[in-house]
């Protein structure tokens, strides 16, 4: 019996694929332009360049001038010439996709989904997922969840974290962000871990997660690293790697801690890939793609969409921010802080006292706290945040000796209740504390009957 189903299929296994080509019309520091594609490829596909020996070198386009694409190579344009073949396949290659799954777990890799850690090829899921996509419709997704264990007392305390809501961490260098980076990945109650090393230092790499991670944290968490050697588009898709893996694990129904280190390093790749491209610089020389391009990562993260029993998996993300000069003010840290659900400001005279982590208090604010502190935890915090902000202010006037006992009761009890307060916020880095043990310690140095 003749079947036709039988012999299209091998038909269509003998055609031969159609491949389409360009060329190298020019290469700058940081992309190329391409001719012959303008008309079969869009911004965000990838294509192949082929360099002096053959070997492909990945690419993606990211601008459009006439009849000629801008394309920016992952791997930098060094052994890239005029001339140089490039090669895409046919209707486009279309935007880059991973599928991940949960071999994933234990594994770190670059952002173009390769094993960095010297173990075997990861496998592919069973599902694709593009790494540029759109945040899930504000409408469908589920409400943030209960208050998340963040392990670390003076975060639980008084920027207590609701399940599926994002912070910013910001900092400059030296203050103690690495370290408190590794307390929220070994300690924070959550099923897995993703981690974005965006632009880091090299040396740090693996002293982080052999030292810091550790075998434990490992064990739960994909690391995405891009450091700051890599190429622009490359430190660039680290965000959007790891950003898509937490997705996927979100979708399963898990809660999902997303740390990554930095958003402001993410935002100078941005910067370098939009002035190559030929944007015009604008606030203080970043491209007006950048802060267009910022809210639609971050607003990936958080809960994610409900499934037909009205459940659905969260994204706790945590972003950490380099405030150049200490200035909280400067572009990107202005823009995150207005896209975040809170903010945590690590401050240097903190760090420099010898108080870790360096939070600054009265400058931290966790916008969903209100909504899963009780009455206790609640008034706890107003106490705290009232005796520490009065005695900022008369810190000077104590330390000159023109504070009188007795004159003003409330006073007396900050200067009293302060140190105490300090001493309790201090956790090292292998330290544990939950929630309640956290609001235990800060009832404790908040009472009058305690000792100083």
């Amino acid at each position: 019996m003749f079947n036709t189903a039988l012999v299209a299929r091998d038909g269509l296994s003998a055609v031969r694929p159609f491949v389409l080509r360009g060329r190298v019309e020019s290469v700058g520091a940081l992309s190329v332009e391409i001719s012959g594609l303008a008309h079969h490829l869009a911004v965000g596909d990838r294509v192949e360049l082929l360099l002096r020996d053959g070997t492909p070198a990945p690419a993606e386009i990211v601008g459009a001038h006439g009849r000629c694409l801008q394309a920016a190579p992952f791997g930098g344009t060094l052994g890239i010439g005029a001339g140089a073949a490039v090669i895409a396949a046919a209707g486009g290659a279309g935007a880059a996709d991973l599928a991940p799954c949960a071999a994933w777990l234990g594994r770190v890799i670059d952002p173009l989904g390769r094993p960095v850690d010297g173990g075997s090829v990861l496998p592919r899921g069973s599902v694709a997922r593009k790494v540029r996509c759109k945040p899930p419709l504000a409408i469908a997704r589920a409400r943030l969840g209960g208050p998340i264990d963040l392990g670390v007392r003076v975060l639980n305390c008084f920027t207590t974290c609701r399940t599926g809501q994002r912070l910013g961490l910001f900092a400059g260098s030296g203050v103690g962000k690495s370290t408190l980076l590794s307390m929220l990945a070994r300690h924070t109650a959550c099923d897995v871990a993703v981690l974005a090393l965006v632009g880091e230092r090299g040396r740090e790499v693996r002293e982080f997660i052999e030292d810091d991670l550790g075998p434990e944290g490992l064990a739960r968490a994909v690391v995405v690293v891009a450091t700051s050697d890599a190429a622009p588009l490359l430190r660039r898709e680290a965000a959007y790697t790891a950003m898509t893996v937490a997705e996927h694990f979100r979708d399963q129904g898990q809660s999902v801690l997303l740390l990554m280190d930095s958003v402001t390093r993410f935002c100078l790749a941005l910067r370098e890939i939009g002035l190559a491209a030929g944007e015009p610089p604008a606030t203080r020389g970043y491209p007006p793609s950048v802060f267009a391009e910022l809210p639609m990562l971050l607003e990936r993260a958080g809960p994610g969409p409900m499934d037909a029993d009205g459940r659905a998996g969260q994204i706790t993300a945590l972003f950490t921010v380099l405030v150049e000069g200490s200035d909280h003010d400067e572009p990107v840290a202005d823009a995150v802080r207005g896209i975040l659900d809170g903010h945590v400001v690590l401050d240097r005279r903190i760090a420099e006292g010898g108080r870790y982590p360096a939070v600054d208090i009265l400058r931290s604010l966790s916008r969903a706290a209100s909504g899963c502190l009780d009455v206790r935890q609640a008034a706890l915090v107003r106490d705290a945040r009232a005796m520490l902000a009065l005695h900022a202010d008369m810190a000077d006037m104590a330390r000159l000796g023109a504070v009188r006992p007795g004159a003003d009761p409330a006073l007396d009890r900050a200067l009293a209740v302060v140190p105490r307060l300090e001493a309790m916020l201090t956790q090292s880095r292998d330290d544990l504390s939950g929630i309640a043990a956290s609001f235990d310690c800060l009832e404790a140095a908040l009472s009058t009957n305690a000792r100083p």
